[in-house]
């Protein structure tokens, strides 16, 4: 059975890939030629990327906390935590 591959496109109007969704196929270059086909028939992408699903790892929703708690304990970080000097209006 062919192997699922995820298909990321870079839009014309943008920098960034985008997920688009999936494609079957035997090899990266039929599964390029699917993600073409399905996701780029009105010429709305300038690049196509295709990645093996089973190659993807992703965050398990249960333990995200422990990776992003860290960012409430420094707010120091970020620049509303600072208030600004008299006379200086913006930064």
């Amino acid at each position: 059975m062919p192997e699922l591959w995820e298909v990321f496109i870079r839009p014309k109007n943008g920098i960034d890939f985008r997920h688009c969704g999936s494609v079957r196929a035997a090899d990266p270059e039929l599964a390029l030629q699917a993600a073409r086909d399905l996701y780029t028939r009105r010429q709305e992408a300038i690049a196509i990327w295709v990645v093996k699903s089973k190659n993807i790892h992703a965050l398990d929703p249960d333990i995200r906390d422990v990776y992003f708690a860290s960012a409430d304990e420094h707010p120091e970080r970020y620049a509303g935590y600072y208030s600004l000097p008299e006379g200086v209006e913006d930064i």
